[in-house]
Order: C-alpha cells, then sequence, then structure tokens
C-alpha cells in the first residue's frame, strides 16, 4: 500500500521551484501534494503527482535531478490529536518516521498525511493493527 512519491533536488535559487511546477504543469500531470525542505544550498520538492512515469520523463529532459521512493498515505482525524494518534502507532512498533507533510481536501473530512518511515511492512502492519485509514493511489486520485 505504499504510494510512489517524486522527489526533485533543486538549486537553493530564485525561480527554480517554479521551473519545476511549470515544467509539470506544462505536461499536464496534477500535482495532488507538495513538500519542499531547504537549506542555503539546495531543496528538495516532495511531490504526489497524477502521472509518476510522466513526471520523471519531463523533468529529467529539463535536467532535473529527480527521485522516486516510497511513501505512505493515511487519512487521520482533523482535528486536535489526529496526527498524534497516527504516530503512536508507529512509536508503539519502534518505527522511525523520517519525515511527513500533510493537505486537506474538500473532499474528506480526514487530513491526509504523506509519512516516509524506515520500515514499511511493519509500518503497514502497524497501522492497519490501529485500523488506521491507509489511502491507495486511486483514493488519492479521487480527492
Amino acid at each position: 500500500m505504499a504510494i510512489k512519491q517524486i522527489s526533485v533536488f533543486l538549486e537553493n535559487k530564485e525561480g527554480r521551484i517554479k521551473k519545476a511546477v511549470e515544467t509539470i504543469a506544462k505536461a499536464g500531470i496534477n500535482i495532488r501534494a507538495l513538500s519542499i525542505a531547504d537549506n542555503t544550498k539546495y531543496g528538495i520538492l516532495r511531490l504526489i503527482v497524477s502521472d509518476n512515469e510522466k513526471t520523471k520523463e519531463v523533468l529529467k529532459a529539463n535536467h532535473f535531478l529527480v527521485k522516486e521512493n516510497e511513501v505512505i498515505v493515511i487519512g487521520i482525524d482533523d482535528e486536535p490529536n489526529g496526527l498524534n494518534s497516527a504516530l503512536e502507532l508507529f512509536e508503539k512498533a519502534k518505527i522511525n518516521v523520517e519525515y511527513l507533510y500533510a493537505f486537506v481536501s474538500s473532499k474528506t473530512d480526514k487530513a491526509i498525511v504523506v509519512v516516509k518511515i524506515e520500515d514499511y511492512e511493519s509500518g503497514i502492519k502497524s497501522l492497519q493493527e490501529g485500523n488506521a485509514d491507509i489511502l491507495t493511489e486511486e483514493d488519492i486520485a479521487n480527492l
């Protein structure tokens, strides 16, 4: 149930984020979620998109360094302590959360959280045992 995420490595200079997003848009690809982390030299743009293969292709053709990796996407109650409830499942299983980002959609009453963890098999098992709402690619496409 892992979802493929695109990571784009960007020089931390004016216009690079816009160029990446514009490249994706011109190819007719829908960005479902995104996050960016940066330091003084570079940034990492993380994306959930409607077409991973096409995204990788157009970004590489435009000289972006692109990597694809797996994340888990879960729906959590959009209320205080909603995120903590999900994180407790990972903590109980001693699974490290490397990073996460979240978004909301008007098509659901849940907040959507994208989570990168070290051990997917154990993480998914923990979420299933905790009755977490693990989303599929089809679920995300319908948001």
